[in-house]
């Protein structure tokens, strides 16, 4: 009799285990599972807490496309000290007139980690602190563990700040659920929207940048 129960036991927590296991995977979208296990993604990091790291993580995304440029480079175009109330909106529109094209994102955790698995790091704004004490920080998406459920963050003074899915989205969404990628003209997103794409080809040119507006629609008809 002992071994039967101490038998049932084992199956009941055998069966609990598998159903957490189902359990936290079916918490993942779809979409997430079909994803790459793990990436992780190289690239230029510039540190640093002042503005909300707006300048430091827009020069590390300009970086990447191959840009010289520095966060203290930026900060006089992007109006600092002084404008950073408009500093999402100035970070767009200087990032144009380096001639990238900057397009927004659906804000859900799978149109930001679709493109992370792409190769294309997204630059996101989410909400840093606690119920005592929080404000908006941007931040470079870079990788994610899709086993662990975690996201990495180049963001404020760390190279690799970790956060599970369920805190990330909360501290996006809380932020405004803001999130772009910065490409060059020829370079197309993952999955692209063609209508966005060609919207975010027209803001470039709308910022003087004809050329390299071109270039984007273009690059939308050749694929």
């Amino acid at each position: 009799m002992v071994r039967v129960m101490s038998g049932i036991r084992s199956l009941m927590l055998a069966i609990g285990c598998v159903a957490a296991l189902a359990g936290c995977a079916g918490s993942v979208a779809p979409e997430v599972r079909q994803l790459p296990e793990r990436v992780e993604l190289n690239g230029t990091f510039y540190r640093g807490q002042a503005n909300q790291s707006g300048p430091q993580v827009l020069a590390s995304m300009l970086s990447q496309q191959g840009i010289v440029i520095t966060p203290g480079l930026l900060e006089k175009p992007l109006k600092l000290p002084g404008a950073e109330a408009q500093l999402q909106q100035n970070m767009q529109n200087l990032a144009r007139e380096y001639g990238m094209v900057v397009y927004p994102l659906d804000g859900n955790l799978s149109a930001l980690l679709t493109q992370v698995a792409a190769g294309y790091p997204v630059m996101v704004r989410f909400t840093e602190g606690s119920a005592f004490w929080a404000e908006p920080r941007y931040a470079i998406l870079a990788g994610y563990n899709r086993q662990k459920q975690t996201v990495l963050l180049r963001a404020g003074m760390n190279r690799r700040l970790l956060m599970d899915f369920n805190s990330f989205e909360s501290a996006f969404k809380d932020a405004g659920g803001w999130a772009v990628l910065i490409q060059k003209p020829n370079q197309l997103p993952a999955k692209v929207d063609g209508p966005r794409w060609l919207k975010a080809a027209n803001d470039l040119g709308q910022a003087g940048q004809e050329q390299a507006a071109a270039r984007a629609s273009k690059a939308l008809q050749a694929q």
